[in-house]
Parts: structure tokens; C-alpha cells; sequence
């Protein structure tokens, strides 16, 4: 298992749920920028990043991205 502080080497595409976990989330980089709502897969608290820039990478381990609060669009999540 790698590291938070490796960069992720697997990539599949996001598709926002307030239902749906995902496992082993390390980060999501945003292709069309705006706000990423994720809960976070150590406490459960629901966060989100505001205004997250086109390109950006937000490294986490997160088990959920947010439908709910997330505008940013065309984002993959990192393995």
C-alpha cells in the first residue's frame, strides 16, 4: 500500500454521490475548476474545498465525494 505523500499511480473517473463510498482515495484532481465537497475517511466530517482551480490536485483520503456542495466537474480520483 503506498503512502498519502506518494502520488497516486491509478486514476478512474469520479462520479459525486452523497451515498456511494469509494475505497482508497488518496486525491481527485479537478479538470473544470470549482468547489469538491469530500468526507474524510478518517473522521467523517464533511469538508469542503472552495473554488478549487482548474488542474489542481487535492490530496486526501477521502471516502466519499460530495454530490451535495460540489461544483467542480470532469474529476478523477487517484489510487
Amino acid at each position: 500500500m503506498s503512502a498519502l505523500s506518494d502520488p497516486p499511480s491509478n486514476w478512474k473517473t469520479c462520479t459525486p454521490s452523497d451515498s456511494t463510498n469509494i475505497a482508497g482515495c488518496r486525491g481527485v484532481y479537478v479538470g473544470v475548476g470549482g468547489n469538491v465537497a469530500v468526507r474524510s475517511t478518517a473522521t467523517g466530517d464533511v469538508v469542503t474545498f472552495v473554488g478549487v482551480p482548474t488542474g489542481q490536485l487535492v490530496i486526501g483520503s477521502f471516502d466519499r465525494v460530495m454530490s451535495t456542495n460540489t461544483t467542480a466537474t470532469t474529476m478523477l480520483l487517484g489510487y
